[in-house]
């Protein structure tokens, strides 16, 4: 269970807050101005505060024991993120489906961060049979190298019609990041965009239910605090 004690604000409040700004294309300022029109006065600093210290823990919840299982056949890319005016990456995964395998912030788009993502990301869900990338010469590196370093076979395919299931998949995160008019710090935007990557992966369905239980959207990201 997560511990909100401590805060003036009531958890429920607290939680759709959170939901709110990781599911819509909304800003800090926007959701206090809608908070208002409810009755609640809440500063946008305190949503701020709230993003970041308890995103980490809501997403590692699920990551624990309530993600469903995810194919072995990836479709690898990035998008580009800017922090504090400079471009940083997104790396993100998904197999055939659309399920989001993994996802890492990196400062730069080369061999070492593509390799460091694809072992992350074998770390959590197992080795890979194959994976579609693009045209990028780091991508093809690291896989290459990950093979000559573990001695397992992945098939590596250069097709823009099989990466077209990524890049739909990034116009997702992009819709909900655009709004915030770009990261101040890194650590912030690591911790927001992994909020942000929570909650497209329970509207995808991804999160694994109990005892065939039916609930919403918004149930399933409350029930990670509960």
């Amino acid at each position: 269970m997560i511990d909100f004690k401590g805060h003036r604000i009531e958890k429920a409040i607290i939680l759709i807050c959170i939901r709110w700004y990781l599911a819509y294309p909304l800003s800090y300022r926007n959701l206090e101005e809608m908070m208002a029109e409810r009755g609640v006065t809440i500063d946008h600093s305190n949503i701020y505060r709230w993003i970041q210290k308890f995103t980490p823990k809501l997403e590692a919840a699920f990551r624990k024991s309530k993600k469903h299982s995810v194919g072995k056949s990836w479709r690898m890319d990035e998008m580009v993120i800017k922090i504090k005016g400079q471009w940083m990456y997104l790396y993100r995964t998904v197999d055939k489906e659309g399920q989001t395998i993994d996802f890492l912030l990196t400062a730069h788009r080369n061999k070492k961060a593509a390799l460091r993502f694809l072992k992350k990301a074998v770390r959590q869900h197992g080795l890979s049979d194959k994976v579609a990338i693009d045209k990028s010469g780091a991508n093809t590196a690291a896989l290459e190298t990950f093979q000559e370093e573990t001695g397992h076979k992945i098939e590596i395919r250069q097709s823009k019609y099989l990466s077209n299931r990524i890049e739909q998949d990034h116009r997702a995160i992009k819709r909900i990041v655009r709004p915030m008019l770009a990261f101040k710090t890194f650590a912030s935007a690591r911790c927001t965009l992994r909020g942000i990557e929570l909650m497209h992966m329970i509207k995808k369905g991804q999160m694994l239910m109990i005892d065939g239980q039916s609930l919403s959207t918004a149930e399933q990201f409350y029930a990670l605090a509960a």
